[in-house]
């Protein structure tokens, strides 16, 4: 069975200092919960409510943080494409929307494309000018011991209306060169790491090597972008990690 399905969710200033969840609707694979919050932030978990993204699926996530508000999304557990039964890909779109005055952390586990699998993954992210972004991107090809299925992911990211980041990135069969030395060299997992803070303005980010094969840059944005390969996931999350601490 082919899923069609999208989860909403909205947290808005609650006036006392905290962030409130006014829409948090679950739908098909993604079912969402509300965690403890930190500080005035609120956290929302990400729980996969039957398997998927299968081949033909089509869902998506869309988050909106209003004026002031603070959210954290995450995820239980790591999503793993599969292959289904119906033809052709399977799509996950993921849509966020951050007012002025607003910070959105989105942390969710790695995305594993396992071996038949292909996905067509999309993350769409505007921002306001004086908006907070912490975005956290993990991919893993293939579970042990078998090859990768197809992943297509594309980031496209707005501030103040106007392009920030925009790229897109092929693994697996049919994508040209994608397990060669000026992509993945051999490596079996690939991340980024993008923050965008308006306080880089008046303390920008220095480029600087971060591991063996981890750098940080810095994006006119104000942002900065770390990116990452490494052998595994474990491996990876750690040079993610050291990036969050250098931008602080």
């Amino acid at each position: 069975m082919v899923v069609r399905a999208t989860a909403r969710l909205v947290a808005e200033a609650d006036g006392r200092g905290g962030t409130a969840l006014p829409v948090l609707a679950g739908s098909g694979p993604l079912a969402l919960r509300r965690t403890r919050g930190v500080g005035g932030a609120a956290c929302v978990t990400v729980v996969g409510a039957m398997s998927g993204p299968l081949g033909g699926d089509r869902i998506a996530l869309e988050a909106t943080v209003g004026p002031g508000a603070r959210l954290r999304i995450g995820s239980a557990a790591a999503t793993i494409a599969l292959p289904g039964r119906a033809a052709g890909p399977a799509h996950y779109e993921i849509r966020l929307t951050v007012a002025d005055g607003a910070a959105l952390h989105w942390l969710p586990e790695p995305l594993i494309s396992a071996h038949g699998s292909e996905l067509l993954m999309t993350t769409r992210v505007e921002l306001a000018p004086t908006a907070r972004l912490v975005l956290r991107e993990e991919q893993i090809l293939g579970r042990t011991g078998e090859p990768p299925g197809q992943l297509t992911s594309r980031l496209t990211v707005h501030r103040a209306g106007r392009p920030l980041l925009d790229q897109e990135l092929a693994h697996g069969p049919g994508a040209p060169g994608w397990d060669g030395g000026a992509v993945l060299g051999g490596h079996r997992a690939v991340g980024q790491l993008l923050v965008v803070d308006p306080a880089f303005d008046a303390r920008p980010i220095a480029p600087r090597r971060l591991a063996e094969t981890a750098v940080l840059t810095p994006l006119t944005g104000p942002a900065a972008l770390a990116t990452a390969v490494a052998p595994d996931a474990l491996h990876l999350r750690r040079a993610l990690d050291a990036a969050a601490a250098a931008v602080g």
